[in-house]
């Protein structure tokens, strides 16, 4: 028992340092060789592919290939393409082609982006096997995967990575090692049994069943829509607060420098979030925990629009401490919820479809969003006091519409079910049923 949790620890480390070794620091390399208006395109991609590729390895996992061998195959294809973008990158200088790198870096999260789903269904496919509750067991694993992205954004921070082509290769290593250590993991369930039904039972979009249920379909809308926050100060915050720096005032402190160790006193936060995440859901029910990620992603851009690196910088860390709860409360409880919501027959595609609503739909409309107003009050101004004020707006917008979407969601969804844990045989089957016995989640208050 101890052991396998140790495993999935060191599993959950890996695949986030994967991504932390790129994920808030790309924007101060796209920056710094000339592509700074195509840092929102970037950062949608990972939304664009999150759109289909998520589900069809899901899809894949579910059906032909076991997840922790899918999980393997999807990080040797994200790792060549990253190491090729890296390379690339080196050889280009200070003047990489757009059309290169990008379509280099966007093969690779193609192929990334599938792998944070497929964990999740690896890592509960070896709680349950172990006769664990995934509720209690997987926060405290989980948060070694914010060790894992922290300790990857203070390396490129400190040997100085965060601003050059360096933090893609150093991501492509680290999905080398994933590689070879995602097939350690227990052997995961596939369902190869032909059905009848035609397309949909063929390729399992059996997962999309779930929006016959009134407050799943609820659910997903909402995720969507919070989505929309997800990769917004991944993109921008590196840039916004390096462009400081600009100001004599601001010039020699100490954030403006290290931007990237600053930021990632959010992943710090989400240490100690996870932890409480069992708490809360149990205490409070999912709407509440959804409720309090929602407000505090308002607080998180709005302490941005009204902070500085100087004598406002408690304004910048109480912005990353609540960004624990904004992401982890959102995410992590979302994940757990739709887990507990869904058979086991289409777990891996249930939770690739939540990846398609968050990190799909709603992330690419958020960062593509971002990115035009950003365009219009920050990258349109000249003087250095004009952009600075510029962010504070940005800023500001994003933080309102976080909180437009508390009040809407406060009010519409109704599913409060304090303790998640329903089984697999328990959960709605793949026809959209509801077993015997069970309460539709749509009688509850």
């Amino acid at each position: 028992m101890k052991t396998i949790k140790i495993k999935l620890a060191l599993l959950t480390f890996i695949e986030f340092a994967v991504w932390g070794a790129y994920l808030t620091s790309l924007g101060s390399y796209l920056f710094n060789v000339g592509l700074k208006s195509d840092i929102g395109i970037f950062y949608a991609v990972q939304g664009i592919v999150s759109i289909f590729m998520p589900a069809l390895t899901g899809i894949i996992a579910d059906r032909w290939i076991q997840a922790q061998k899918t999980l393997s195959l999807s990080h040797l294809l994200a790792g060549i393409f990253m190491l090729a973008a890296g390379f690339y990158g080196m050889t280009a200088g200070d003047a990489p082609e757009f059309g290169i790198l990008f379509t280099l870096y966007s093969l690779s999260v193609a192929f990334f982006m599938p792998t944070i789903g497929l964990h999740n269904s690896v890592a509960y496919t070896a709680l349950e096997k172990a006769g664990l509750d995934a509720i209690k067991h997987f926060p405290p694993i989980r948060v070694f995967g914010t060790v894992g992205f922290i300790v990857a954004m203070l390396f490129v921070n400190f040997t100085g990575y965060q601003n050059t082509y360096a933090q893609l290769i150093t991501s492509g290593v680290l999905s080398f090692v994933m590689v070879f250590y995602a097939l350690l993991m227990p052997a995961c369930p596939v369902n190869r049994a032909k059905r009848g039904g035609g397309f949909v039972e063929a390729f399992g979009l059996k997962a999309f069943s779930l929006f016959r249920q009134k407050q799943m379909a609820i659910f997903f809308v909402f995720s969507m829509l919070l989505g929309v926050a997800l990769q917004i100060t991944n993109g921008f915050a590196n840039p916004f607060i390096q462009a400081f720096g600009s100001i004599p005032e601001y010039a020699d402190d100490w954030g403006v420098h290290n931007a990237n160790a600053l930021i990632s006193l959010s992943q710090m936060s989400e240490t100690l979030c996870i932890l409480l995440i069992p708490f809360f859901l149990r205490r409070f029910g999912i709407k509440i925990v959804m409720l309090m990620s929602m407000v505090a992603w308002a607080l998180r851009f709005g302490f941005f629009g009204i902070g500085n690196p100087g004598s406002g910088v408690w304004l910048f860390i109480l912005s990353m401490i609540v960004y624990g709860i904004a992401f982890d409360f959102f995410n992590i409880s979302g994940s757990l919820y739709v887990n507990s919501k869904t058979h086991a027959s289409l777990r891996s595609s249930a939770q690739g479809l939540f990846m398609l609503m968050t990190n799909g739909v709603g992330a690419t409309i958020g960062t593509l969003c971002a990115q035009a107003v950003i365009d219009h009050y920050v990258y349109s101004q000249t003087e250095n006091e004009a952009i600075i004020s510029g962010w504070h707006t940005s800023w500001l917008i994003f933080a309102a519409y976080a909180l437009v979407i508390a009040v809407l969601f406060m009010l519409i969804f109704r599913d409060n079910d304090k303790h998640p844990s329903i089984s697999g045989d328990e959960a709605a089957d793949i026809d959209g049923n509801e077993p015997d016995g069970m309460t539709s989640i749509t009688d509850k208050n």
